[in-house]
């Protein structure tokens, strides 16, 4: 139980760091437009980098429970286990987002707080906004278990999945925010108190993360590890 306490921990801080920062930029947006989709992008992919770095010998950094699922259905972690994570995850994200709201207290309702949320002037429907939102996922677990799981990784730390996550903001932020991870989604939307169409961020990044968890666990990996 003990160790049951620190993955938690370290998943709450992962995730917390994650929205701060990550909804923080966009919020800064109120203030300055000085960031744009590169910034804002660069924002999200270090803050997941270096605390995969820093966390990762604790809990494995998940801080995703879409990445957590993937581990589920691949008999990494265990069901009670599982559940611990996301609820971790989840409150990270939740405490992140009203300190969020209470730091760009003036200005935040001009960016919903960081909320992902499909993009209008897109029209998208939300069917087409799961399936991005999946394969951004999918992309994101794929690099996970390659840099994270496999044991033929490279030793690169974060730095590969933060990339990642940079590189599907800028393709999918202008279209459904590309949140990638139903907590991420869930704490602003919470403190900011907008559901529009929130089923697509945890619709889409679930089945991404567990298509890519099967796929690379059953195909890409080396079958004596």
């Amino acid at each position: 139980m003990e160790n049951a306490g620190k993955c938690c921990v370290a998943e709450m801080i992962g995730t917390f760091t994650l929205v701060f920062v990550g909804a923080g930029s966009i919020c800064l947006q109120a203030y300055s437009d000085s960031l744009g989709i590169l910034g804002v992008a660069i924002a999200h992919g270090l803050a997941l980098s270096v605390m995969i770095s820093a966390l990762g010998a604790v809990s494995g950094a998940h801080f995703n429970p879409a990445v957590t699922f993937g581990f589920l259905l691949t008999r990494r972690i265990g069901v009670a286990m599982a559940g611990l994570y996301a609820v971790s995850q989840v409150i990270g994200a939740v405490l992140a987002a009203y300190l969020l709201k209470m730091v760009f207290s003036d200005v935040w309702r001009d960016f919903d707080l960081g909320t992902p949320l499909i993009n209008p002037e897109v029209g998208l429907t939300m069917g087409q906004a799961i399936i991005v939102e999946a394969i951004l996922t999918f992309f994101l677990v794929i690099v996970v278990f390659g840099s994270a799981v496999d044991p033929r990784r490279p030793n690169i730390g974060g730095f590969a999945i933060g990339l990642t996550i940079t590189a599907d903001i800028l393709m999918g932020g202008a279209l459904t925010g590309a949140a990638m991870n139903p907590a991420r989604a869930f704490g602003p939307a919470l403190a900011a108190g907008i559901w529009d169409s929130h089923v697509v961020y945890w619709v889409g990044p679930l089945i991404g993360g567990a298509l890519g968890a099967l796929l690379y666990h059953h195909l890409l990996m080396d079958k004596q590890s």
